[in-house]
């Protein structure tokens, strides 16, 4: 089976920005440590600071799986509730000519 690509966007709620990028951002370094985890990559939009986009690759569904029981995920959750206005994530298989 093909790795696993993920693109999850996440829109805060422009009064939360710094809170919500701030809690992004440490998730990357335990993440990067999952067993599965191959690439962990967060971005943000020039024109829309306040849109966030991970782009992830994972060895297979349950590694990502793993990853959404964390606990630094939970905390994450627990930390941005309430300052999202959007989330949008797709999973999906890297097609190949």
């Amino acid at each position: 089976m093909s790795k696993l690509v993920v693109v999850a966007k996440v829109v805060a709620k422009k009064e939360f920005l710094p809170s919500v990028k701030s809690s992004l951002l440490n998730l990357i370094a335990p993440t990067r440590e999952e067993t599965g985890c191959i690439d962990y990559t967060l971005h943000q939009d020039i024109d829309d600071p306040s849109v966030f986009v991970f782009y992830e690759t994972w060895e297979n569904l349950s590694s990502l799986e793993n990853h959404l029981e964390s606990d630094h995920y939970h905390a994450h959750a627990r930390n941005v509730k309430g300052m999202i206005d959007d989330k949008e994530v797709f999973r999906m298989t890297r097609i190949e000519e």
